[in-house]
């Protein structure tokens, strides 16, 4: 069951102006829930809903009984939570797209992460959470459900590869790849890559930034990896990874 809590809205919103609702962008909050929820109310960040861990400490100390999302932001408001950000061309995702924040106590040490996973609960309330939003915006396909790391890949990690995007998939929200597709293509990769021209295409295609320089690449193949293969998402391009481009973009891009 899906309970929507109202009673934290945040300050310093604006209008979302005539542009629909395309994008639906994920984080992690990297904080319990109750400094998340200062800082999203509070501080001049924010984002349309948080979605608490049933199980984190500041969350039963706030007297919850059950897991609730809680919506900072009204949708046709513009909340402040994807910064510098780019998807299919487009700039300031910000005026475009819907924020969910999950907590997670994901960490950044000096460039180690450390990715906590996310309870069954959180994820089962996050799928019913992204229904609703579909059902009122069915503009917002597939390959529109993000990760933050998708939208800033040289900024940012969340959600991190511990969130199941599979699993989202399967239960009808975002996109994933046919395997009969990958394995295709993977055979034909482990004969030699495509070349870095057509890979930075195939990436754009399906909606990501240009790169601009070799870190940016390995950037952003991270980000993808992590979306897409998170068991191994070292930022080197291999054969599985171009080979799951390659299918993403068949069964949603035509191509």
């Amino acid at each position: 069951m899906l309970v929507i809590d109202t009673s934290f809205p945040a300050r310093g919103f604006n209008e979302r102006g005539d542009e629909p609702v395309r994008q639906v962008v994920l984080h992690y909050t990297a904080a319990p829930f109750a400094p998340s929820l200062r800082v999203l109310t509070q501080e001049g960040v924010s984002a349309h809903y948080l979605l608490p861990d049933p199980d984190e400490s500041s969350y039963r100390a706030a007297g919850y009984d059950e897991l609730r999302v809680f919506r900072l932001v009204d949708e046709g408001k513009r909340a402040w939570h994807a910064g510098v950000s780019h998807w299919r061309g487009r700039e300031n995702l910000n005026s475009r797209s819907i924020g969910i924040e999950i907590v997670n106590l994901a960490r950044d040490d000096k460039g180690v992460f450390t990715f906590p996973t996310f309870a069954d609960e959180q994820i089962s309330v996050l799928i019913a959470l992204l229904r609703d939003i579909l059902g009122r915006n069915p503009q917002i396909g597939p390959t529109d459900i993000l990760g933050h790391s998708d939208v800033a890949y040289g900024r940012k990690s969340d959600p991190g590869p511990r969130l199941p995007w599979r699993g989202l998939h399967e239960a009808g929200v975002g996109a994933w790849f046919d395997e009969a597709s990958r394995a295709m293509y993977q055979r034909r990769f482990c004969l030699g890559l495509p070349p870095e021209v057509e890979v930075e295409r195939a990436f754009q295609r399906y909606g990501y930034a240009p790169a601009k320089n070799r870190q940016a690449f390995e950037q952003r193949t991270r980000a993808f990896q992590m979306h897409f293969r998170a068991r191994d998402y070292c930022g080197f391009l291999d054969a599985e990874t171009c080979a799951i481009l390659y299918a993403l973009n068949e069964k949603y891009q035509g191509l």
